[in-house]
């Protein structure tokens, strides 16, 4: 079934994790066998032909750069031009990869619709572009507001104005606190812009404040619920109603820790805390229950998001067994229907609405 992920940090894994993912993921891993500087090496799960073997057609696909200012600990960049230029390098290797033929950017209705009709052809699977949507995660990198008018021109179409710990426009997971003025310009200029805020990461001071000042179309591209897993980083059944209400498309990952409770980085695993498929299916039914209807769902797996096969459902071998998850819903009681609202329905309406179909 034709498939939607709308959380994938392609670029990063590209440029920092230094993967070619033109190459089969078995060949990725090969090359990077031996290596520790990061805790995934030799396991990832995502490339190229995986994305097309599996049909997950069109991605939404990240920027990502953290300014961190003097006494944060997180890992990125010491001022906002270093991770602008981050960023720039980011879009430079998406540019190389349509250029190649691998991908291609989708910005407006006309060319989602195009792209849509392209995977719904008979042309072979192994020769059509991946389409990807860029989105920011974290906005610390926009240096002023004016900057994402430029962004905006080379195709930048969803933001999260916060990422990990304090930001510059918003503040994110495990932090607290309030937008602020900033914070207002930005989410001004993006409704001006039509971009898509992506509530995803906002603390809940950010996240209401956020919400009670933006006007435009909203979405979590990889968010869980907070009942089965209680971390900040959740939504809490409050903000899920919320966004339901908003009309916003929540996205299910598929990264551990958020799946499964009491998740020990570097103890825990896969299998001894039954984590798999099946526990993604008990998020996106609690969100489901939620909002009566299964409407409001989608994947935003953050697959190979600085985490691999060590900290995803042990039933994943690479992305393409997105595709194991139709059975996992109708062996639940889930329609056809239903699966195709979660597989790439609720995105594509979402995007249509957006973008003025």
């Amino acid at each position: 079934m034709f498939t939607i992920d709308a959380h994938l940090d392609l670029s990063m894994n590209a440029l920092e994790w230094n993967r070619d993912l033109r190459l089969p993921v078995s060949a990725i891993n090969d090359r990077e066998k031996g290596l520790n500087d990061k805790p995934d090496r030799a396991r990832a799960v995502v490339s190229l032909p995986e994305l097309r073997k599996g049909q997950v057609g069109l991605v939404v696909a990240t920027q990502i750069a953290r300014y961190v200012a003097p006494g944060n600990n997180l890992p990125g960049w010491h001022s906002p031009e270093q991770a602008w230029a981050q960023t720039q390098g980011q879009v430079a290797w998406y540019k190389a990869m349509e250029e190649a033929g691998e991908m291609v950017q989708i910005h407006d209705l006309e060319s989602l619709n195009n792209h849509i009709r392209l995977w719904e052809s008979n042309v072979p699977d192994e020769v059509k572009p991946i389409g990807y949507i860029l989105s920011l995660e974290g906005a610390d990198s926009i240096v002023t507001v004016d900057h994402l008018q430029r962004a905006y021109d080379y195709g930048l179409r969803a933001v999260g104005p916060a990422h990990y710990g304090p930001g510059r426009y918003a503040q994110g997971t495990d932090a607290t606190g309030l937008m602020g003025p900033k914070g207002h310009e930005l989410l001004r200029e993006m409704e001006r812009l039509n971009i898509i805020l992506d509530a995803t990461h906002l603390c809940d001071d950010s996240f209401w404040e956020a919400l009670g000042h933006f006007n435009g179309h909203i979405w979590a591209s990889h968010n869980n619920c907070r009942a089965l897993v209680n971390h900040n980083r959740q939504y809490s059944d409050a903000q899920i109603k919320e966004l339901v209400n908003r009309g916003a498309v929540i996205g299910l990952a598929l990264d551990a820790w958020m799946m499964v409770p009491n998740w020990i980085r570097g103890t825990s695993t896969p299998e001894s805390t039954h984590c798999n498929l099946e526990v993604m299916v008990d998020h996106l039914d609690h969100i489901c229950q939620i909002a009566g209807n299964t409407l409001h769902i989608g994947i935003g797996s953050d697959l190979d998001g600085a985490f691999g096969r060590e900290q995803c459902p042990y039933d994943i071998e690479t992305i393409a067994d997105l595709q194991k998850i139709p059975a996992l819903l109708e062996k639940r009681g889930y329609t056809q229907q239903d699966v195709q609202n979660l597989m790439h329905g609720n995105w594509l309406r979402f995007l249509r609405n957006a973008w003025g179909g």
